[in-house]
């Protein structure tokens, strides 16, 4: 099965919930609305022609430009993408991407983090990959079963990996920069 067969499959059986496809890309994608998130990854898991039982993994990109003069340049506005790699052991060598894009603010309010469904119920192994997205990103993985810090200290503030973010002069008297 195709990349493109298999974006004609969630097309097909969730409408408007696969937002975007691109499937000339190096890793062919399907764009998945939030809130569809958890049911397209449990077809996926599932279906007996698909069978994606690995996560890979989960990356989360932050898109922002912070230069003005770039900023035309890109052909993007500033948001947030949580990126899906899936593979199956029944059809070996068969691939899949997923995205979610998300605002870099929940309602546009500025210190209030994105928000996704977890996916820890389909694949074991999202726990800690959605856990370290949320520590280096501050994306939020509703239902998430544990949601504590897995890489930074738990009285760390803020999320390193996003672009607009400000390394502290220091952390419990040890110089960071």
């Amino acid at each position: 099965m195709t990349p493109a067969d298999i974006a004609t499959l969630l097309a097909a059986e969730f409408g408007p919930a696969i937002t975007g496809t691109k499937l000339d890309a190096l890793d062919p994608f399907v764009t998945v609305a939030p809130a569809s998130l958890p049911a397209v990854c449990q077809f996926l898991c599932d279906d007996p022609r698909l069978k994606f039982e690995i996560l890979n993994d989960i990356s989360g990109v932050d898109y922002l430009e912070i230069d003005p003069k770039k900023l035309a340049k890109a052909g993007f506005e500033p948001h947030l993408e949580v990126v899906y790699h899936l593979s199956s052991f029944s059809f070996p060598g068969r691939r899949f991407t997923l995205k979610v894009v998300l605002p870099r603010w929940k309602n546009d309010a500025p210190g209030e983090l994105p928000e996704v469904p977890t996916v820890a119920g389909v694949w074991r192994t999202a726990d800690w990959q959605e856990r370290e997205v949320f520590d280096l990103l501050g994306i939020t993985f509703v239902g998430h079963p544990d949601p504590r810090r897995i890489l930074l200290a738990d009285d760390w503030v803020g999320h390193p990996l996003r672009k607009d973010y400000e390394y502290p002069l220091e952390y419990h008297g040890i110089r960071c920069r």
